[in-house]
């Protein structure tokens, strides 16, 4: 039995203003918590004010917000989450609470009996017996691995109806099973299951051979002229596959990236969206959705394990992104005809041809004037320091809007197009 309706479009929020932007265009929940007890604990922008205003904020706007405590705590920690639970019990009050130890669930069945529990993707959720046994034990929404093929997960809907079922569609994939990683705790002494994953797997390695009877030399292990990246991954980016996976029982499409910037929250959530407005109005998918949504810097993408494990599917072996459009800059205010602030992200110069996004549509224009605040007109603006210019375009800008223009180094842009929607409907 599919899902029935508008799967929810569930983005992340890093900190306030990200919130902000994510529902300013088109999520409908975000996922955020606090860095003492979430799995982004240094790129972490929420103290406990701005998560008591996020959810004020996300619940007048009619929408949802579920809170991270998904770390898996040492016995020194656990008085320190019993606090937090309590907390986020009295003060806070958000929609659920994202988990994956057994510990602090049965923690918040002690503290909290009444609470929502949506188990995160870090307990490794693989069958449908795993999902029952947590089904069973009070979680109301499971959050799947990446690592799953679309049968398997239809197979769990099947077998286990009611339970609600989330998925990742696109962002970062992890070279372990969704996150179970020590890596960078061996490389860099910071713990990824306590939420100070240093990434260690994306860095650039130098590896060298050592021939068993040539004891002492050692020869270069090289993939080409940027270094061996062994252990990186590819993004994911399932926008063409929405459909599939609501037909397979997922009622909430996440998004992966709590440390990135409000530009791709803002763009991410706007492509998605759209896709889902498609979907529910029985058009085919659209694919200039995929195009739009990879101009916001992005490693090489693919559909991940969705449609199974092949020799491209998720390795990639360069660490760079491909950044074919520059996130030039965000409308904070406008001041007039044709006249707004702007907080410049990129080097830009008069006469830039740029495409503006809004909530409500795209379109291109160009870099007519940049007046410094003090009224002397500049030939280019850049970011850093009072990063602040106004600039004067043509076409209706409301605040928050975002301008981009094209990077002069696409590189990588050829490897991105092999992934066009190479998997079908009837293929699945």
């Amino acid at each position: 039995m599919a899902f029935k309706g508008r799967p929810e479009l569930l983005l992340p929020a890093g900190d306030l203003e990200k919130l902000k932007f994510a529902f300013q265009y088109g999520a409908d929940a975000v996922y955020a918590g606090l860095p003492a007890a979430s799995l982004r604990a240094r790129p972490n922008g929420f103290g406990r004010e701005d998560l008591i205003e996020g959810v004020k904020y996300a619940h007048d706007l009619g929408k949802k917000i579920y809170i991270t405590v998904n770390i898996f705590p040492h016995n020194s920690k656990l008085p320190v989450i019993e606090k937090h639970l309590e907390w986020l019990r009295d003060e806070v009050k958000p929609d659920a609470l994202i988990v994956a130890d057994p510990g602090v669930i049965h923690m918040i069945k002690d503290i909290w009996p009444d609470c929502e529990i949506h188990l995160s993707v870090q307990a490794n959720n693989l069958n449908w017996r795993q999902i029952k046994f947590w089904q069973d034990m009070g979680v109301t929404r499971v959050i799947l691995s990446r690592e799953l093929r679309l049968k398997e997960i239809q197979e769990i809907h099947e077998k286990v109806p009611d339970m609600e079922l989330e998925a990742f569609v696109h962002g970062a994939i992890c070279i372990a099973y969704s996150g179970r990683c020590l890596i960078s705790n061996y490389m860099s002494h910071r713990d990824p299951n306590m939420g100070t994953c240093s990434h260690s797997c994306r860095w650039k390695y130098k590896v060298h051979i050592e021939e068993e009877k040539r004891p002492g030399e050692f020869y270069p292990f090289e993939e080409d002229e940027h270094g061996s990246y062994m252990m990186n991954a590819k993004d994911q980016c399932l926008i063409p596959y929405l459909k599939e996976l609501a037909d397979a029982g997922v009622c909430s499409l996440k998004v992966e990236g709590r440390a990135k910037t409000i530009y791709y929250a803002a763009t991410v959530a706007k492509y998605y969206d759209l896709a889902l407005k498609d979907m529910l109005d029985g058009k085919p998918f659209n694919p200039e959705l995929l195009e739009k949504v990879r101009r916001t810097a992005h490693r090489p993408d693919s559909p991940g394990f969705l449609f199974g494990t092949t020799e491209d599917s998720v390795y990639y072996d360069k660490n760079r992104p491909v950044n074919t459009w520059l996130y030039t800059g965000v409308v904070r205010e406008v001041l007039g005809d044709k006249k707004y602030l702007i907080d410049v992200r990129n080097k830009v110069e008069v006469g830039t041809e740029i495409e503006v996004v809004t909530p409500e549509k795209d379109f291109m224009s160009k870099v007519e004037a940049i007046i410094h605040p003090e009224s002397k007109e500049e030939e280019q603006a850049a970011h850093g320091g009072n990063g602040e210019r106004i600039f004067i375009i043509e076409g209706d800008m409301p605040v928050g809007s975002f301008i981009r223009q094209q990077s002069e180094n696409a590189e990588g842009a050829s490897e991105d197009a092999k992934f066009e929607c190479p998997v079908s409907a009837d293929q699945v």
